[in-house]
């Protein structure tokens, strides 16, 4: 990151000194713009490796200025990082549809928001991340899912990636979410960025595209996966384009090796074609009769929809007891094999959730933390054996 140049316009001198000062400090070089023309003459001469701009701007609209700077060849592919004097949500919904990576609003936290989007972004190796679809082989695509909430499907989820990363340094591996209404996964990792399902939906179909994923999703530090976070409110779900994220997965499939999916108990008509598609399917059980009962619905309609029963990976996992269906009952009413049982764990299990660690990081010699291993081992495995029939 050291000597990458950055491009900072704000109209606030103030604010603009300060911003500029502590990026030198970072080791950064930085050009400034105090009006949004004079940023595009100094973005199309100089060609930043990255713009930081406040959107509030007094010599033209926020929306014009993106828009030019993505229809120009010298600009089109350079990041752009939104720090807004505007906290309302309509300037932030206009800037990320028009193609800013980031949306951070100015407050006392946003300097240390800014410095791991800077990070990310700038610090990601062009080489190795650049986007290889020509003869390159699509991912494996998985789509976790249960019958009923509460049965632990997004940290299963969540933790199973990040033993599949963890064990595979060399793959890339990215988690979707598309729990609705609201997203599960950012809570259980602590993501809180402006990345999400429904931004990345409502972008031009131009912009959708495996290298805009590898560069702009974020890394989460523990779990070590990208991540694209799900719908922050069920307002926002209610804008979903379900239409796109078909063409979401297929740009994610094509460049990373592994694209997680995290669908819930949101059986749907977007949802469905995903699944149709995965080369494997997690289905996540707890032991309460209801719904083994559930699941055993679920399998039946999958089926009805040409879904292989080889591709279905079911995991009991006994997220609030020891009471309830064992696995030989379980197995009889949904009529599928249990492939592994996650073992109960107490208080542990949401604990690890609270401080959005993963399990293995947190427990490292729990009999749960072995388990996660070897699932995400076995995995890989069944799912590459299938894909090669």
């Amino acid at each position: 990151m050291v000597g990458k140049t950055i491009l900072l316009l704000d109209e606030n001198p103030a604010s603009r000194n300060f911003l500029s000062n502590t990026l030198r400090e970072k080791q950064y070089k930085v050009l400034e713009a105090p009006s949004g023309k004079e940023a595009l003459i100094v973005a199309w001469r100089d060609a930043p490796d990255l713009v930081v701009f406040d959107p509030v701007l007094s010599d033209i609209r926020d929306e014009e200025f993106i828009t030019k700077l993505r229809m120009n060849p010298r600009t089109k592919n350079t990041p752009l990082i939104a720090l807004s004097s505007d906290p309302g949500p309509a300037r932030r919904d206009v800037c990320l549809k028009a193609g800013v990576e980031e949306y951070l609003v100015k407050s006392s936290q946003a300097l240390a928001s800014l410095e791991q989007s800077l990070s990310r972004i700038l610090g990601a190796n062009k080489t190795t991340e650049k986007a290889d679809t020509g003869d390159r082989t699509p991912g494996l695509l998985f789509t976790f899912l249960s019958a009923k909430g509460g049965t632990g499907t997004s940290s299963l989820c969540a933790n199973i990636a990040m033993n599949i990363k963890h064990g595979q340094p060399d793959a890339r591996v990215v988690v979707a979410d598309l729990v609705l209404p609201i997203g599960s996964i950012g809570p259980i990792v602590g993501y809180d960025g402006t990345i999400n399902i429904v931004g990345v939906a409502d972008l031009p179909p131009g912009q959708i595209s495996g290298d805009y994923f590898l560069k702009s999703l974020p890394k989460l530090d523990l779990w070590h996966f990208q991540l694209l976070a799900g719908s922050p409110d069920p307002q926002s779900a209610n804008a979903l384009k379900g239409d796109r994220v078909g063409t979401v997965v297929d740009a994610l499939l094509s460049v990373y090796d592994y694209v997680i999916v995290d669908i819930g108990r949101a059986l749907s008509r977007i949802s469905l074609p995903l699944i149709q598609k995965a080369n494997l399917i997690p289905l996540i059980v707890s032991t309460d009769h209801s719904t083994v009962k559930l699941t055993q619905t679920i399998w039946h309609y999958l089926r009805s929809q040409g879904v292989e029963q080889q591709k279905m990976y079911t995991i009991l996992n006994r997220a609030v007891g020891l009471e309830g269906a064992t696995k030989a009952e379980a197995e009889e009413i949904i009529g599928l094999p249990i492939k592994m049982t996650m073992p109960y764990m107490g208080g542990n299990f949401a604990l690890a959730n609270n401080l959005n660690q993963p399990i293995t990081t947190k427990y490292p010699t729990d009999t749960a933390s072995i388990i996660l291993k070897d699932l995400a081992v076995d995995m890989g495995k069944v799912s590459n054996r299938l894909r090669v029939r």
